[in-house]
């Protein structure tokens, strides 16, 4: 069941994905209940997460087992196969090293390159749920001054920057993910005093950052992060409103912050968004059409 599953899910999303210029994308996400794994395609490898449960009756036999139809199914060799326990991320977890292999490779996306590492990290320093949104963000890139919060390895500092973007700033509080955006820019020609990388604690960097610097910017923060490098702890549903309200002091009238979060039971504050004149939530149209989980992130586009 799984390895048809994994083959029909290739054929149908392999001639989307030559089409749209993607190398990168979802195969498999929990569609069998008995076998609640997602399977993302990453050019020549594959990444697999295994979710841990309470009960847990699968030994090695059932992960071999596993592996062996994904090795059938998708065509790859059993080295290309990354497996990755998961289990619920509290704090910076998610972004630790859980090995230093140091072994990367590009990927495409949309004519874009990124080095993916699907060895090192739980994550692989591409999120695949935020495609559609940085799409959206290049179409209005050109001309800007453009300006990525929580950058990680800063995908969509490309985007905008490949799009024609006049400036951009990236701001991460880890220079592993810094190192890594410079790399990510590199590989696509992107070079230039024009385009900063930032070492900061973002809630601080926001206090000093100047008013109506930039006309367009993107939010997308952890769930929850307490890294010893940060004054404070950052809890999204606790400080979405405030975060919201220092972005929007150093965007330009006009301008317009896509906001975004993974966090499962987000609820907006009331007045989260009373600083902006316009208000979209682009929820449904953001996730990709590989996704199963609708529910994977929200994100909403306001205007200053």
């Amino acid at each position: 069941m799984f390895g048809n599953r994994l083959k029909k899910r290739a054929r149908h999303l392999g001639k989307w994905a030559k089409r749209e210029g993607v190398t990168c994308f979802r195969v498999y996400e929990k569609d069998i209940p008995e076998i609640p794994l997602i399977v993302d395609r990453y050019d020549h490898a594959v990444c697999v997460s295994e979710f841990a449960r309470r009960d847990d009756s699968r030994g090695g036999a059932w992960v071999d087992a596993m592996a062996a139809a994904i090795e059938g199914a998708l065509e790859v060799d059993s080295e290309a196969i990354y497996w990755k326990q998961r289990a619920r991320q509290r704090g910076s977890a998610q972004y630790q090293r859980i090995a230093d292999t140091g072994e990367r490779f590009p990927v495409a996306e949309g004519g874009h390159r990124f080095f993916v590492n699907l060895e090192d990290y739980l994550d692989t320093g591409l999120f695949l749920d935020h495609r559609q949104t940085r799409a959206r963000v290049a179409a209005e890139a050109e001309g800007s001054d453009f300006l990525n919060l929580f950058a990680y390895t800063g995908a969509f500092t490309v985007y905008a920057a490949t799009s024609g973007a006049r400036s951009t700033t990236t701001v991460d509080l880890s220079n592993t993910y810094l190192d890594w955006t410079a790399d990510n820019l590199a590989l696509n020609g992107i070079s230039g005093a024009q385009h900063r990388l930032e070492r900061a604690d973002v809630m601080r960097w926001l206090d000093e950052a100047p008013a109506g610097r930039w006309d367009l910017v993107v939010l997308d923060p952890p769930t929850f992060s307490n890294s010893k490098a940060m004054d404070d702890t950052l809890d999204i549903q606790r400080d979405h409103a405030m975060l919201i309200r220092k972005t929007l002091r150093v965007t330009r009238q006009g301008g317009a912050v896509y906001f975004s979060t993974n966090r499962r039971r987000f609820h907006p504050d009331v007045d989260a968004f009373s600083g902006a004149r316009g208000v979209e939530e682009l929820t449904p149209d953001s996730i990709p059409p590989d996704f199963r989980d609708r529910r994977i992130h929200r994100c909403w586009r306001l205007v200053k």
